[in-house]
C-alpha cells in the first residue's frame, strides 16, 4: 500500500461542500481565538510574567498546531474530492497529531499543578513556579509527548500494509490505520492502549484529584477569592472535561472501529480547540481586560 483512501472524506458534493464550509469556519476561529491570546499574553507584561498565562499561552499554540494538522487537511479534501492521502503522509499526520495532542495533556497537568500551588500554598507560590521551574512543565511536556509520539509512530510504522487501502475515517490515526495491515495487530494494540490510554487516563484522575484537593481547601479562603479561584477552576476543567473526554473514549477500549469514533475524533481535533478560547477569555476577567487595552492601542495606533 502506497497510498490511504479516507472514505470519511468521500461524500455527496452538496454535502461536502457544507462540511468544508464548517472545518474552514471553525478553523478560521480557532487562528483569531488562539492567535489573540498568544498576542495579548506577550503584549501585556504583567501577564507575560505570569505562570499561569505562561501556560495558557503554551496551550493556545499547541492547539493551534493540533488543528492545523488535520483540519486543513480535511477541508481541502471535501472541497477537492481528492479523499486521498500517501501513506508517507498518513504516518506523519499520525505522528504530529500524538505529539500535539500529548503535549496538550501535559501541559493541562502542568496547570492544574499552578492552581493547586496559588490555592493550596499561595506564600510559597513565587517560589514554587518560578521562571525556571515553569520552563521545565513545558519542555517537559514537549519532550514527554515527543517520547510518546515516536513510539507510537515506530509501531505503526514496523508494519506491513497490503490493503485494503481503505479507511473509514477523516484523517490518519492509529486505529484505523491498524485495519490496513496485514498481519496480527493484537500486540500492537496492547502496547498502543497501555501508551496513549495510560497517560489519558493517568492525567485525567491526577487532575480529579488535584482539583478534589483544591476545592478542600478553598473553603479556608475568603468569599471573593474564592470565587475568584473557582471562576479559573471551572474554565480549566471545562477544558479538561472536552479535551480528555474523547480522548479515553477512543483509545482506553480495544481497537474495534465504530461510526461514533469519526464523531468524537471531529470533537478532539476541531471544536475542542475552537472552544478553548472562548472558555479562558469569556470567564477570564484579566484576560478580557488586557485584550480591550491592547485593541484600543491598536485603534488609536491606526489613527
Amino acid at each position: 500500500v502506497h497510498e490511504i483512501v479516507l472514505l470519511g472524506l468521500s461524500q455527496p458534493r452538496v454535502l461536502s461542500l457544507a462540511l468544508a464550509i464548517l472545518l474552514l469556519l471553525s478553523y478560521t476561529t480557532v487562528l483569531l481565538g488562539n492567535l489573540s491570546i498568544i498576542l495579548t499574553i506577550r503584549a501585556e507584561p504583567r501577564l507575560a510574567a505570569s505562570p499561569m498565562y505562561y501556560l495558557l499561552g503554551n496551550l493556545s499554540l499547541v492547539d493551534l498546531c493540533y488543528t492545523s494538522v488535520t483540519t486543513p487537511q480535511m477541508a481541502l479534501g471535501l472541497l477537492s474530492g481528492h479523499a486521498t492521502i500517501s501513506l508517507g503522509e498518513c504516518l506523519a499526520q499520525l505522528f504530529f497529531l500524538h505529539f500535539l495532542g500529548c503535549t496538550e495533556i501535559f501541559l493541562l497537568t502542568a496547570m492544574a499543578y499552578d492552581r493547586y500551588v496559588a490555592i493550596c500554598q499561595p506564600l510559597h507560590y513565587t517560589a514554587i513556579m518560578s521562571c525556571r521551574t515553569c520552563a521545565r512543565l513545558v519542555a517537559g511536556s514537549w519532550m514527554g509527548a515527543l517520547a510518546h509520539s515516536l513510539v507510537q509512530t515506530l509501531l505503526a510504522t514496523t508494519l506491513p500494509y497490503c490493503g485494503p487501502n481503505r479507511i473509514d475515517h477523516y484523517f490518519c490515526d492509529v486505529a484505523p490505520l491498524l485495519g490496513v495491515a496485514c498481519t496480527d495487530t493484537s500486540l500492537v494494540e496492547i502496547l498502543v492502549v497501555s501508551n496513549t490510554g495510560a497517560i489519558s487516563l493517568g492525567c485525567f484522575l491526577v487532575l480529579l484529584v488535584s482539583y478534589g484537593v483544591i476545592l478542600a481547601a478553598l473553603r479556608r479562603c475568603s468569599a471573593e477569592g474564592r470565587r475568584k479561584a473557582l471562576s479559573t477552576c471551572t474554565a480549566h476543567l471545562m477544558v479538561v472535561a472536552i479535551f480528555f473526554g474523547p480522548c479515553i473514549f477512543i483509545y482506553t477500549r480495544p481497537f474495534s472501529t465504530i461510526p461514533a469514533d469519526k464523531v468524537v475524533s471531529l470533537l478532539a481535533t476541531v471544536v475542542t480547540p475552537m472552544l478553548n478560547p472562548l472558555i479562558y477569555t469569556l470567564r477570564n476577567t484579566e484576560m478580557k481586560g488586557a485584550m480591550r487595552q491592547l485593541w484600543g492601542r491598536w485603534v488609536r495606533a491606526e489613527k
